[in-house]
């Protein structure tokens, strides 16, 4: 009798579900209320297929780097659970790599039962908090593998290289593509016996896939070149595979790219096309991207990438299907994601970067507390870090793929006291994580207000992000009561009180190199945090990332600006990410800026720059001279504090200026290592 109801229930179950499904109206899930659509919002329960997902929030896909054989560390399984635990609904790891026989392992690898466990720690880790985890399965990255200069990567065609370009790539035989569509397979069925809850084919980006489906790469003659429908065959052949491998009820998504946005790339009008075959093949849902290597801040957001920027190419696939459309595209304003949901452009809301800035993000959104999110400001530290060989990085979350290891020690009742002697991100985060740790702080900032390098760093119209940084800081130190003392600068005759720690955290100033007419120049600080005006004809002296961004501004407001660099080219000493550096440099030819590099300054005026190279003296004629050639550290106290104090810490731009990352997590571990 039991038996029979519970089968009863269960059939009940299903049309329910069937029903609800059924319910799908031009291309939209409708619930109607007298006659009209319900509002749409980021916090409803929805359906994938036969996946239920209890909201509208999913991390994106970022490749991690495992263990030695490819499968999940510890510390991937921690980061994974943490961003669950903040409240995505569904999580979509990144690549995982089907095969390493024709190239190298560029992150985690699902090809190998013996994957299979680690994987299973992660989705169990993660279904605990209610989040649902879609397994990313890539057959490779083909001409954009991170290779040696000296092997030829395999690709769709006989092209060059993205990182070697006089390397030309060996085309894929077709046994070679059906071994690796055997591979798709074969890791979709690993990634079901993990207890995957859906799979998505890395199929986007210029990547493999991507690099069959494109012209500008697939020069090829037989069945997998020529026609649209050619060049997809690859693709097709690999969602054919995972179906096969897949029950029934498990969604299959794909991720692909209809639009370039590179000149003579693929256009959204092809990319329709590619949407309506992808639907035509069964997919469960369509993940929209755009961009790839050649500019790689198309796909990949920067500090300065307009607030979703990808919306219209999702919007023009969202009209054309039928399934679901999930996307990106910095879409981290609450506002921002909110209306893409509501507008009915996306289904599903995907944040990156967010996520390894706050994993909170859902929470704190639903909870109506969005200035207690931890903002990304776009640097890339995190893809940086990745090709550098190194694990992920957040430049404002130290804890980022280090949960448990870099955990601060919980609260025990003990009494300490902390000085911290400058509020810019450094001195704040100090602060901020002494508090959490239950120690009295007192913070000390000469200025009348806290942010430091950070407020001419987020001068720009276009890096306002930053500025967001300075105010979660600030608004933490505040909910926090750190004792903040304004217009307070610290100095030998007023140094005193007693304190278990000393944190020197006084920025920088910037240099003053020794040019006849130095003292003639606005300093680009000044002029970024409007504390200086220019005139219309500008020479910006130094071409790092103040001076190039300094360039970039004025040029925006109609400004004539020549950038004079000593190095060979501007952005030299820069160390940002590639899609940093692409946009930045795009940003400098699109606005008009003038570049003069291998240029040494001789002399300046009111009005000139004076310069060499290759022997020759050349002059520029301007209303303004600014400044940028760069920063020198606030360090003059520790001596001092060394004599006073047994345990001080210099960090920041007070040991020499550098990045918002290094400032943010000198200014945690300076606190966490306290015993």
């Amino acid at each position: 009798m039991l038996k029979n109801s519970l089968l009863f229930i269960e059939s009940v179950d299903i049309l329910i579900l069937e029903f609800y499904n059924l319910l799908k109206l031009n291309k939209h899930l409708l619930w109607y209320e007298e006659g009209k659509e319900m509002a749409k919002s980021l916090f409803d329960k929805t359906y994938i297929g036969k996946m239920k997902l209890k909201n509208r929030i999913f991390m994106s896909p970022m490749g991690t780097t495992g263990e030695a054989d490819g499968a999940y560390c510890n510390e991937g399984i921690d980061y994974f659970e943490e961003r669950a635990k903040g409240g995505a609904g569904l999580i979509i790891t990144g690549a995982n790599v089907v095969s390493t026989k024709y190239e190298p392992r560029p992150c985690t690898e699902l090809s190998d039962f013996h994957h299979v466990e680690r994987l299973n720690m992660l989705i169990e880790r993660c279904h605990a908090y209610g989040a649902k985890v879609c397994v990313q399965l890539s057959p490779g990255l083909g001409r954009q593998q991170f290779t040696d200069p000296f092997t030829p990567p395999y690709s769709a065609g006989s092209v060059g290289a993205f990182w070697f370009p006089d390397l030309i790539c060996k085309p894929f035989s077709k046994e070679d593509i059906h071994y690796l569509v055997e591979k798709v397979g074969y890791s979709a069925s690993l990634a079901v016996n993990a207890g995957a809850d859906c799979v998505e084919l890395h199929a986007y980006g210029g990547y493999l896939l991507d690099q069959f489906h494109s012209v500008q790469w697939n020069n090829r003659t037989d069945e997998y070149g020529g026609t649209l429908e050619n060049r997809m065959r690859f693709t097709l052949e690999c969602i054919e595979a995972i179906k096969k491998n897949v029950p029934d009820t498990m969604p299959v998504l794909v991720k692909f790219t209809p639009h370039q946005r590179v000149e003579g790339f693929r256009t959204i009008d092809e990319g329709i096309e590619m949407a309506k075959i992808l639907e035509e093949a069964g997919v469960d849902a369509l993940h929209v991207d755009t961009g790839c290597y050649e500019e790689w801040f198309q796909a990949i957001t920067t500090v300065y990438s307009k607030e979703g920027y990808k919306l219209d190419v999702q919007k023009a696939i969202k009209d054309i299907v039928s399934v679901p459309v999930l996307g990106d595209g910095n879409l981290k304003d609450p506002e921002v994601a909110k209306k893409a949901v509501e507008d009915g452009i996306l289904d599903y809301v995907g944040l990156a970067h967010q996520m390894l800035a706050d994993p909170y993000w859902p929470k704190k959104v639903k909870a109506h507390h969005e200035e207690d999110i931890a903002p990304c400001v776009g640097c890339n530290e995190c893809l940086l870090a990745g090709f550098s060989g190194k694990h992920y990085y957040c430049a404002v979350n130290p804890l980022c793929y280090a949960e448990k290891a870099y955990a601060l020690p919980l609260p025990n009742g003990q009494k300490r006291k902390v000085l911290v002697i400058g509020g810019g991100p450094a001195g704040m985060m100090a602060a901020i994580t002494a508090k959490r740790r239950g120690f009295d702080v007192d913070l000390y900032e000469k200025e009348d207000k806290l942010g430091g390098t950070l407020w001419p760093a987020g001068g720009p119209d276009f890096k306002a992000d930053v500025l967001k940084l300075i105010k979660y800081l600030e608004t933490q130190c505040k909910k926090l009561d750190v004792n903040i003392h304004l217009n307070s600068p610290i100095t030998k005759d007023n140094l005193e009180g007693d304190y278990d720690k000393v944190i020197l955290a006084a920025g920088s100033t910037p240099a003053m190199p020794p040019i006849p007419g130095i003292d003639t120049t606005v300093l680009a600080s000044d002029y970024l945090t409007h504390q200086a005006t220019v005139g219309k004809k500008v020479v910006v002296i130094g071409a790092g990332l103040a001076g190039t961004e300094a360039a970039c501004d004025i040029a925006g407001k109609d400004g004539d600006v020549t950038l004079v660099e000593m190095c060979p080219d501007i952005l030299f000493t820069a160390n940002h990410c590639l899609n940093n550096d692409q946009h930045l440099r795009k940003m400098v030819k699109d606005r008009g800026v003038k570049v003069e590099a291998n240029a040494k300054v001789t002399n300046i005026t009111p009005t000139s720059v004076t310069f060499e190279r290759d022997g020759k003296t050349m002059t520029l004629e301007c209303d303004t001279v600014l400044n940028a050639v760069g920063f020198r550290p606030n360090n003059q106290l520790e001596d001092l504090l060394d004599e006073k104090y047994d345990e001080v810490a210099v960090i920041g731009d007070a040991v020499a200026p550098r990045k918002i990352l290094t400032a943010i997590h000198e200014g945690y571990h300076a606190i966490r290592v306290m015993e």
